[in-house]
């Protein structure tokens, strides 16, 4: 899509309007003087008196022009050169102006700061993102590929035996359903990167869909089992899926919810009875694509899908603690009023 353009014409400078306005209210003094002059039948000249109250209104004006640009031009003329050198990819240029001049200017200059360092570490973040989904792709069409290629070159010069056919086959299986697993990841990650529409979720039907889809789990709901949380239906069965699944991947046979209130804001807990998170490995475990089950089929994506989801909710999701006796995760969330 082509960034929409200004139209081009022109247009006149803070500055000008600044001189002209002011340089406007201080004739209207030497107009009234004028007239005072013109409709006076005696009139002689100028008193030096008048003379000199003009001259330091005329002072005033500039000091009070110069002052308005100062502060105002000169911070926006600063602020439109350093948004050319960000533009044009200088990532050293995201820092403060010398000077704001007003409160205003300072306020609308952190807010660009803020916007231009979240959209280059988005663009960071997609050069990376799109480096993980091609090599997480690269793997299982390569597999294919060859897989493929043997057994197009079965002929009856070089026979395959039916196990070594049913081995490249079950290969090829097993890297369709990897891939169609990482492209569920895909949809699942775009759709908690879009703003999505406010809804509410009761545990107890979280709990009991988890029960249900995670027979091989226990699932225990304690305190706060019949609350209502501030995530849809659809996102609240996508991040306590993802969490399940952890759980189970690491070798948990229950999973314990606890959910808690203090009229401001909600608050979950997850425990499991895992083998726990490598100490080494807790700083990672948010990071898209980081697995330590890759081999086993992990695409790394789950834990990175929840805290999207939950932050496009105004939420937050952390690891408050791991051992070999479990795992807790404690997501945070706004009060349901």
């Amino acid at each position: 899509m082509r960034t929409p353009q200004v139209r081009p014409k022109w247009r006149p400078p803070l500055y000008l309007i600044v001189y002209a306005v002011l340089l406007t209210v201080m004739t209207l003094p030497v107009l009234t003087v004028i007239w005072f002059r013109a409709v006076r039948v005696a009139s002689g000249a100028i008193a030096p008196a008048e003379i000199a109250t003009l001259a330091v209104v005329l002072i005033l004006t500039l000091v009070v022009a110069y002052v308005l640009t100062r502060t105002l031009t000169v911070p926006i003329n600063a602020l439109i050169a350093r948004t050319d050198e960000i533009a044009r990819g200088e990532r050293a240029a995201i820092r403060p102006l010398d000077s704001y001049g007003t409160r205003e200017v300072a306020t609308l200059s952190q807010s660009f700061l803020d916007l231009a360092d979240k959209l280059v570490d988005h663009s960071d973040y997609v050069r990376s993102f799109a480096a993980h989904v091609s090599h997480e792709l690269k793997s299982p069409l390569t597999s294919i590929k060859g897989a493929a290629e043997l057994l197009r070159d079965d002929d009856d010069d070089n026979p395959m035996s039916q196990a070594q056919r049913n081995h490249f086959l079950a290969n090829i299986i097993a890297d369709t359903e990897r891939l169609d697993m990482l492209l569920s990841r895909l949809r699942d990650l775009a759709k908690a990167e879009l703003p999505s529409e406010p809804g509410l979720s009761n545990m107890t039907d979280i709990i009991g869909h988890l029960a249900a889809s995670f027979r091989q789990l226990t699932i225990i709901g304690d305190d706060g089992t019949d609350a209502n949380i501030a995530l849809p239906g659809e996102v609240a069965g996508i991040v306590f899926a993802n969490l399940a699944e952890n759980a189970f991947q690491n070798g948990a046979t229950a999973l314990r919810i606890n959910t808690t209130t203090d009229g401001r804001r909600t608050t979950i807990q997850i425990r499991d009875n895992g083998s726990g998170i490598a100490e080494s490995n807790r700083e990672r475990i948010f990071e898209p694509f980081f697995s330590t089950r890759r081999e086993q089929g992990g695409t790394g994506m789950g834990l990175g899908i929840v805290r999207a989801m939950i932050a496009s909710h105004g939420g937050t999701i952390e690891l408050s603690d791991s051992n070999t006796d479990g795992t807790t995760f404690q997501i945070i969330l706004p009060h349901v009023s």
